[in-house]
């Protein structure tokens, strides 16, 4: 009984947020990491030149 309630879990969860969400998101999440590791090294750059 245990194995027909978990792809209903995982069913429900695809339905509440869709696919193009989940692009999005991981979209999102890799442009502000790579914004972060920029804003990174701009610092460790002036903190060489001082």
């Amino acid at each position: 009984m245990t194995e027909p309630t978990e792809p209903k879990k995982r069913s429900s969860l695809e339905e509440k947020f869709p696919r193009a969400l989940w692009v999005r998101l991981i979209i999102y999440i890799a442009v502000g990491h790579l914004f972060a590791a920029f804003i990174y090294l701009l610092f460790e750059l002036g903190a060489q030149h001082q």
